[in-house]
């Protein structure tokens, strides 16, 4: 068999037979469907490449066998009618007890009323002890070894006060009211009155990360100091005088671990307006372990959430009982989610392509025909009319 002949033979295999080109016929019809098929394969091909290129995410849902974590807390969060000296931030584990040992990066911006931070380094605080140091100001040189008067509240684990502090616990545990701290020389020489007045009209922003123990817990903010009493967690609010506080907050971002690619806070940027004084916020909180891992393997062990919010005033009238304050309480969850980044499959791109290209061009091609047809058909019976 000759070469000639087996090309011949090869040809009759072709399934796109051509017509001469004397036997086509162009038409602006078939060129306006033309120019729209083209811009819609174009659109399309845009559209399916934007998807090929973007990564896919699978989860997998399983049980959280991980232990010994520690569980971040990242907290930025504004209190436009709460001074940063009334506030107080603690946090606790599940059964009630103050964790002692809380790794705590937290600092404290005085801020005026339209929210803008004052000139001034942001303190850190210690959680639970808002107004301790609070002015470290000496006008005379102290003696190391002095053992000044706790004003006739002395015990005999606390029998020198020897500053304003120290006064103020040993009036806690007498259960005497501390009120009247203009008549107490301690206070007087660390500015503890002035500093309390010249924040009174300020607010408070808080923002950092705690360290916690990854079990059920709480944090919350709250005016006043606050200590342990016969294993019940309290805050001492007789030095405010009977003073309404407004609990008015901003949460303008609040995380447990990292962030992730999608990651959804829902608690990010809510602000109340509190309806009135000694308001109690309660934020219920359920984290659900995950981890995400990239295209290059790299994992991130962090949490989401899912919240559930409850407010109620408090007051010794017809309100109810409890602590003005912002509380956030936390449990986890026994699963795990897991996100794991994946590129799409080249052949599944290659398929649609072929799909857009080719179905187009399909529909384009029957559209062109039955206009075509249409338009001749038309065209026959108006020469037929003027015929007649």
């Amino acid at each position: 068999m000759s070469a000639k002949e087996l090309f011949e033979r090869i040809r009759q295999f072709d399934a796109y037979p051509k017509t001469l080109e004397d036997f086509r016929v162009k038409t602006f019809g078939g060129a306006a469907v033309t120019i729209i098929s083209g811009l819609i394969m174009v659109i399309l091909f845009v559209s399916e490449m934007n998807y090929y290129l973007t990564k896919e995410i699978h989860p997998e849902l399983f049980v959280d066998t991980t232990r010994g974590q520690k569980l971040k807390i990242n907290i930025d969060a504004t209190f436009p009618k709460m001074p940063c000296a009334y506030l107080s931030i603690d946090a606790m584990d599940v059964s009630g007890e103050q964790q002692i040992d809380v790794d705590h990066h937290l600092l404290k911006q005085r801020i005026d009323n339209n929210g803008v931070a004052i000139s001034e380094t942001p303190e850190k605080p210690d959680l639970g002890d808002p107004s301790q140091k609070l002015v470290e100001v000496v006008t005379k040189p102290l003696d190391p070894a002095r053992c000044e008067s706790c004003y006739g509240a002395e015990t005999e684990e606390l029998k020198c006060c020897n500053t304003c502090e120290n006064v103020r616990e040993a009036y806690r545990k007498k259960g005497w009211a501390f009120n009247n701290p203009e008549s107490i020389e301690q206070c007087n020489r660390e500015g503890w009155t002035e500093k309390m007045k010249a924040q009174k009209d300020e607010g408070c922003k808080v923002y950092g990360y705690l360290e916690v123990n990854k079990v059920a817990g709480n944090f919350h903010f709250a005016p006043g100091k606050s200590f342990q009493q016969h294993h019940v967690h309290v805050h001492d609010l007789q030095a405010f005088g009977g003073q309404k506080f407004n609990l008015s907050h901003r949460i303008n971002h609040l995380s447990f671990g990292q962030d992730y690619p999608g990651i959804v806070n829902p608690l990010d940027g809510l602000k109340l307006d509190a309806e009135q004084a000694q308001m109690m916020y309660q934020y219920f909180i359920k984290i659900v372990p995950t981890t995400y891992t990239d295209l290059k393997g790299m994992t991130v062990y962090t949490n989401q959430f899912s919240v559930t919010k409850h407010s109620k005033i408090i007051s010794s009238g017809m309100g109810e009982s409890g602590l003005p304050g912002i509380f956030f309480m936390y449990e986890l969850s026994p699963m795990m989610v897991k996100y794991t980044e994946k590129q799409r499959s080249f052949m599944h791109f290659l398929t649609g392509v072929c799909a857009i290209i080719g179905g187009v061009f399909t529909v384009a091609g029957l559209i062109d025909s039955m206009i075509y047809h249409s338009a001749r058909a038309i065209q026959k019976k108006i020469d037929l009319g003027k015929a007649s």
